[in-house]
């Protein structure tokens, strides 16, 4: 499967606090946002592939495949650890997919808890059976080549957002948000304050609340 890897650019990169990456585990991709100052997230086009299948926090590991190819995919199942996140650029490439159940299978074997590209994937029944929450722009069952070349490691811009590997990708229902990570400690410690003020509102809508707060304190 790899006989072509030396048409692989590969990279070293720092992993983030196992700290950190937990204490977004649980948290809303909209609160992720608000902690980043209101983006992050990638383009709306980017959603589950598997209905039901969309929960996943972990580190980025990038990889460069380019349009109609996955070798650099391919290549990065050897370094996938437990808790990562493939994040495959195809350049926003459609005319085929970039992946299917059997490689996305193999980084589940490896310990990786999510998928995202801003190119298609293929095989829907063997995805729902892997379990892996991929995210993707569509579905086609037509197939890439391998032949190269790719990075693996590299940042990439993946549907508008750059992405650098030990990054955090926090994905939902409502997406997919990138948190740098630079900005780790930053996020994190701004989710309370976030959580707390989520809850006060829910609070006040289910008690009746009526105007946002801030258009009656203009009265």
């Amino acid at each position: 499967m790899l006989d072509d890897a030396p048409k692989i650019q590969r990279r070293d990169w720092t992993r983030p606090d196992p700290a950190h990456v937990a204490a977004l585990a649980d948290a809303p991709t909209g609160f992720v946002v608000d902690a980043l100052g209101g983006s992050g997230a990638l383009e709306h086009r980017v959603k589950p592939a598997i209905a039901g299948q969309s929960r996943f926090c972990g580190v980025a590991l990038t990889c460069d495949c380019g349009p109609a190819d996955n070798l650099a995919l391919c290549a990065a199942l050897e370094s996938v650890k437990p808790g990562d996140v493939l994040v495959a650029a195809a350049a926003g490439h459609t005319g085929c997919a970039v992946t299917g159940d059997l490689v996305l299978g193999m980084a589940r074997n490896s310990g990786a808890v999510g998928f995202v590209t801003d190119g298609c994937v293929r095989d829907l029944p063997g995805l729902r059976a892997v379990g892996l929450p991929a995210f993707s722009v569509g579905v086609t069952p037509n197939s890439p080549a391998r032949n190269g070349p790719g990075t693996v490691g590299f940042p990439v811009v993946v549907a508008g957002v750059h992405v650098a590997s030990g990054d955090v990708v926090v994905a939902d229902d409502d997406g997919v948000v990138v948190v740098p990570r630079e900005r780790l400690a930053e996020v994190v410690a701004r989710l309370p304050a976030i959580r707390a003020a989520e809850a006060d509102m829910d609070r006040r809508v289910r008690e009746g609340l009526r105007i946002p707060p801030f258009l009656a304190a203009k009265g």
